[in-house]
């Protein structure tokens, strides 16, 4: 049986595993309230999409390839196969937007939850194990069960919190900590996973398959540069409820412009006027008194 360390690199791999996770279940609950706000059905698929890539993507599977930075077994190298590490992220994205489908969208019930949050859950440990499995090393992987069953427990129980929290926390402050406390189931799971984890060494070692860590580092710290500049992009120019309300509010506030005054008729209780239309007294080019006659007798 083979010596397995886990923080091979000291504090730095767990530490950067749990920012991480905070910061995925940050941004991925900020979009995930978005989802029960939006007004039309594609911004609400549009939001769920953004949640799912930022817990899933960002908060579960960056931070378990993270944390495997710092895995080491003694007297073998490790190499990741590239295939089953994409379906580890795919799983662990489909399974968080899968859940949020379910506890996300419509009405609110405790039967939703837990019923996202068991399949969620279920995605959870899927990646966490699929990302195990493409481990390449000159040894067999064995598990005990009792652990792997308890790891299952606990992405079930956090994948449910979650979704709870994704659907009924708005506060900022109630964010932070919710994160927080996320933040910490995710980690708690994996390393729970990799507690049952025991390592038995090949007598003979020869070339192992695979892309080795530093190849894989690379892409993986673009790709979450890209998505939490997009994620906070977004969040950012997408109007809230009280940027709504604010515009509705000065909207109704605007007086409507007053409508041109009709000339005003003084009145004319002696007639004056309606004789003064009958005569050329007063007119233009009018004489103001009776023509004498021509052929009058003089």
């Amino acid at each position: 049986m083979a010596t397995i360390n886990h923080f091979e690199y000291g504090w730095i791999t767990p530490a950067l595993s749990y920012a991480l996770s905070v910061l995925g279940s940050f941004l991925g609950l900020i979009c995930a309230g978005r989802i029960r706000t939006a007004r039309t059905g594609g911004q609400r698929a549009w939001w769920g999409i953004l949640a799912a890539w930022a817990i899933g993507g960002t908060a579960i599977w960056t931070m378990h390839f993270m944390a495997m930075l710092g895995f080491a077994v003694e007297g073998t190298r490790i190499r990741y196969d590239v295939p089953l590490t994409v379906a580890s992220a795919v799983i662990a994205v489909v399974a968080v937007g899968t859940g949020l489908a379910i506890a996300g969208t419509g009405r609110v019930s405790a039967l939703r939850i837990l019923a996202g949050g068991l399949l969620t859950g279920a995605g959870v440990a899927a990646m966490h194990y699929t990302g195990m499995a493409a481990l390449r090393l000159h040894g067999d992987l064995d598990y005990d069960r009792t652990r792997v069953a308890l790891s299952v427990a606990i992405a079930v129980v956090a994948a449910t919190v979650a979704l709870w929290l994704a659907v009924t926390v708005r506060r900022l402050l109630a964010l932070v900590g919710s994160a927080l406390v996320m933040g910490v189931a995710v980690n708690g799971m994996h390393f729970t996973g990799m507690s049952a984890l025991t390592v038995h060494l090949h007598d003979r070692q020869g070339q192992l398959p695979g892309a080795g860590v530093s190849t894989l580092l690379v892409p993986i710290v673009l790709a979450v540069i890209l998505v939490v500049v997009g994620l906070v992009y977004a969040l950012l120019a997408a109007p809230t409820e009280e940027d709504r309300a604010g515009a509705a509010y000065l909207d109704a506030r605007r007086e409507p412009a007053p409508a041109p005054a009709e000339p005003s008729i003084p009145p004319d209780p002696a007639g004056l006027r309606a004789h003064s239309a009958r005569t050329t007294l007063g007119q233009p080019g009018g004489s103001p008194f009776p023509r004498r006659r021509d052929d009058a007798p003089r």
